[in-house]
């Protein structure tokens, strides 16, 4: 079923799937209906746009990583098209209630409210007394009063419909830290006038599965748990990519200004796990951040007391908050990512606003303190804090740069795209925008600064990332399921009914991606929008002693077939 709330008449109700969308959800859900309902000229923090919570159709059954939730909407951001995923305890609890996904709609002329999802159904409840909480406060509160719940919540930020506002998920440990943090989706939230959604699925019957599906679960949670990167994911988390990346010379240095950092051996994955087992007290190096994780990939960060900094802190985050800005100390990264997570903005976007400003000369690069106070200007809601909350893009034009990066509104993730290609590709080409998860290459074996091979290892990405967000599944689980892509398509079969092919995963990444591409282009993008900018392509990165040289009429014809 689908819930549909409509903020502005406070009318809730439930819709059946229709047989096109039973087999979908995550982000082929939700670029689904932002294609069929909002008019993609709408301004984005209007009653005209909609906002979709959604999950996989394998969400409440016990597939490993399958509780992902995609939320989507028009961006404030890209004023495209946009689906951020994360992970957290929401997925599981929304498909055990029933729902495959949750449509808000409209906005209320007054007013803050809660909506409340339980086996009785769903109600919106006066949140007043929330106005103005963060995410660490704000969940502590909710939890009291709804025990055992999962939440999705909005900071400051998100009432103030800035477009780095992302949403925050509670984790295993009910700390509000797994954020679908791309595109501005917590602006979208905000101006709907919902600052948080609660969903308890105590007393719910759990569905009974089928023997056939059963198996074909414990064949595929074996094959992530032996995959190759597992290990690796389990033992260093993703802040092992410290280290690939340094060595291509694509980690983003001095606002993407290099491709190596200095201290990067005291940021990286390895000293990270250190850090955390001599501290010992709150700190694990190995973390899930759902239920039924066999990969592991998250942490719990302390201080040297052994109390909590942060949960998790990630490489995207020690990229863009660490080397980015010349901060080569992870206390001190880990400090801004929860100053991040309360307030509610994404670490990558706000990341690259203050490497703009450092590059600038605003300030320093290296200056923690700055650093710091910039963030907490964006709580306060100053002028310099609504600047940096706009984003890097608008950070960039107020203070004249030359060198803004980011692609169709938004910042690059922890990649130099002039080292890594293929991704510079994705960053390029994606509806998305400059959006690592939509088609990571870092992994692959080719030469990354080779143009040749990029558009069509760009391409094979991007096809088999959007599926598996459609499927609502971890894209770490790539590493094992990417060469058991029939077994996949059988537990579906399994699950839903039906005799799809192995071709259908790349069937369904082929049209989520022509769907947002139209609605993209219905927005008004223009022909160049699939660009990185223009210094990219002038400017040596030194440290891979390469600029970005990928056949632009390539991506023109990327989505060609």
């Amino acid at each position: 079923m689908l819930l549909r709330v409509n903020m502005k008449e406070g009318k809730i109700t439930d819709e059946q799937l229709n047989n096109e969308l039973q087999r979908i959800g995550g982000r082929a859900l939700t670029s689904h209906v932002v294609s069929q309902e909002v008019n993609p000229n709408c301004d984005p923090l209007s009653g005209e746009n909609k906002i979709i919570f959604a999950v996989g159709p394998f969400a409440g059954t016990n597939l490993t990583c399958s509780g992902r939730l995609s939320i989507g909407a028009k961006s404030p951001l890209t004023g495209g098209i946009k689906e951020s995923n994360a992970g957290g305890t929401t997925g599981h609890k929304i498909a055990r209630l029933g729902y495959r996904g949750i449509i808000v709609e409209e906005k209320p002329e007054k007013g803050l409210y809660n909506l409340v999802i339980d086996k009785d159904g769903a109600r919106l409840e006066d949140a007043e007394e929330c106005r103005g909480m963060n995410n660490y406060e704000l969940s502590e509160k909710l939890l009291q009063k709804y025990p055992g719940s999962a939440l999705i919540t909005i900071g400051s930020a998100g009432e103030k419909e800035l477009s780095t506002a992302c949403i925050a998920n509670l984790d295993m440990d009910d700390n509000p830290s797994r954020m679908n943090g791309r595109g501005g989706l917590g602006a979208v939230m905000g101006t709907k006038g919902l600052k948080a959604i609660i969903v308890n699925d105590e007393g719910c019957e759990r569905e009974k599965l089928t023997e056939e599906y059963k198996n074909w679960v414990k064949e595929l949670n074996k094959v992530v748990k032996e995959a190759p990167t597992t290990p690796t994911y389990r033992d260093y988390g993703t802040p092992a990519m410290v280290d690939v990346t340094n060595a291509l010379g694509g980690l983003p240095t001095y606002n993407f200004s290099r491709g190596k950092f200095s201290e990067a051996d005291k940021i990286n994955g390895e000293y990270l796990r250190d850090i955390i087992e001599k501290r010992g007290g709150d700190g694990s190096p190995s973390h899930p951040c759902m239920p039924g994780c066999i990969i592991r990939c998250s942490n719990i960060y302390p201080d040297e007391k052994g109390e909590t900094i942060v949960a998790p802190l990630e490489y995207e985050t020690i990229g863009l908050l660490g080397s980015n800005l010349g901060i080569g100390d992870l206390d001190k990264i880990a400090h801004l990512n929860y100053i991040c997570n309360d307030v509610g903005v994404d670490t990558i976007e706000v990341g690259a606003a203050i490497g703009v400003m450092m590059d600038e000369d605003v300030c320093e690069f290296g200056d923690y303190e700055k650093a710091k106070e910039l963030l907490q200007e964006i709580d306060k809601g100053s002028l310099i804090g609504r600047i940096i909350g706009s984003g890097a893009l608008t950070t960039g034009q107020v203070f004249g740069s030359k060198r803004i990066p980011t692609v169709k509104g938004q910042s690059f993730a922890a990649y130099d795209p002039r080292s890594i290609k293929g991704l510079g590709v994705t960053y390029a080409t994606s509806p998305m925008g400059a959006d690592h998860t939509a088609g990571n290459t870092v992994r692959a074996n080719v030469d990354h600064k080779d143009p040749e091979p990029q558009i069509d290892l760009s391409k094979k990405s991007q096809l088999l990332s959007t599926a598996i967000d459609a499927l609502g599944i971890c894209l770490f689980t790539v590493g094992g399921l990417g060469a058991n892509q029939k077994s996949l398509v059988e537990a579906l079969n399994a699950r839903l009914g039906g005799e799809k092919s192995e071709e259908y995963l790349r069937e369904l990444g082929e049209k989520i991606l022509l769907l947002e591409k139209e609605f993209n282009n219905k927005a008004g993008y223009s022909e160049g929008a699939d660009r990185l900018p223009h210094y990219m392509y002038e400017e040596v990165n030194p440290d891979s002693n390469v600029s970005f040289d990928v056949d632009s009429k390539k991506l023109d014809e990327f989505f060609d077939k």
